[in-house]
């Protein structure tokens, strides 16, 4: 349970991100983060804002995380949102073989967001088995810190210089490898969509 790794405190009537939880009766971090884990994993209308997180009820691995990180940092607990970049492939990303065996790809560079604290990994992007998280079965080439204001167009333009070095090195496209990463993401999503319909109510 990834939540055994975080830290417990009450959330600050006095904090403006601490309201919204409070509203929904949630007073400890542990009780919003499982909140905010149970959330059906979806984009939201602004991927850059993750106060959106409550208000449209979903999220992705970055707006989850990032929201939580920063009701941490308003609390002054050590609660990193991290940027982790991994080799995707079928094996830990189910849905993209086909796109990538169609391209002649045994795997592309993808990036992920997750919660490091005390130098372990919570991943609370969608309520699966933590043995099952990215977090937990991908191997990473790089990781590192970002600000919960840095999701968006920042996080993605990271993703977007590690790949054109990464393809420069194989003699590859970057805007193909781009192009291939997108159709990845879409491929996951339908394969997700599958395993919700098949998966008992309460993980998703």
């Amino acid at each position: 349970m990834p939540l055994h790794t975080l830290p417990d405190f009450p959330l600050s009537e006095h904090e403006p991100l601490s309201q919204d939880f409070l509203a929904l009766g949630l007073r400890g971090f542990v009780d919003a983060a499982r909140y905010v884990w149970e959330l059906p994993y979806g984009r939201n209308s602004d991927p850059a804002d993750f106060r959106l997180v409550l208000s449209e009820g979903r999220g992705t691995c970055w707006t989850k995380h990032a929201l939580l990180a920063a009701l941490a940092r308003a609390h002054g607990q050590p609660v990193k949102l991290t940027l982790g970049i991994y080799e995707m492939h079928e094996r830990n990303t189910p849905g993209v073989g086909a796109v990538l065996e169609h391209e002649g790809l045994s795997g592309i560079p993808e990036a992920h967001g997750y919660l490091v604290v005390h130098q372990r990994r919570v991943d609370l992007s969608r309520k699966v088995p933590a043995a099952e998280s990215i977090a937990a079965v991908a191997v990473f080439f790089i990781e590192g810190q970002i600000e919960p204001e840095e999701i968006g167009a920042p996080q993605e333009e990271m993703l977007r210089a590690f790949i054109r070095d990464w393809a420069a090195r194989r003699r590859l496209d970057a805007e193909r490898i781009w192009r291939v990463r997108e159709a990845c993401i879409t491929a996951a999503e339908v394969s997700r969509s599958l395993v919700r319909m098949r998966r008992p109510s309460g993980l998703q």
